[in-house]
């Protein structure tokens, strides 16, 4: 069985910035995909941006520039670095891991962005 554990999101005004975190534990292959998501009330869930377990980076558009991903193999830890925030940035975000067929997430965790 896997978990995942989130750190606490925050409040933040624009223009500032905030790191969210995420570590798994349980039995994780080898190769796998950690990623970040957020949703909005009444939206579907989009992503924000994956890593995988090889390193190879993707980005939603409307983050790239201001935000990164990065991981650390030895914890199983995925961070979210979140910079130059806007208003719309502020919703639920949630960590995500998958390999193989199995699909995890983490509990929503909130960030809000004050204008």
């Amino acid at each position: 069985q896997v978990q995942l554990v989130v750190s606490w999101g925050g409040f933040v005004q624009t223009g500032g910035s905030l790191r969210l975190s995420c570590a798994a534990s349980g039995s994780i292959f080898s190769i796998h995909v950690f990623g970040w998501y957020r949703q909005a009330p009444g939206n579907q869930r989009e992503l924000v941006a994956t890593i995988t377990s090889g390193g190879k980076i993707n980005y939603a558009d409307s983050v790239k520039g201001r935000f990164t991903i990065s991981r650390d193999n030895a914890k199983n830890t995925v961070d979210l670095q979140m910079n130059n925030l806007k208003p719309e940035d502020g919703t639920i975000y949630y960590c995500n891991l998958k390999f193989a067929q199995y699909n995890y997430w983490g509990r929503g965790t909130q960030v809000t962005v004050s204008s």
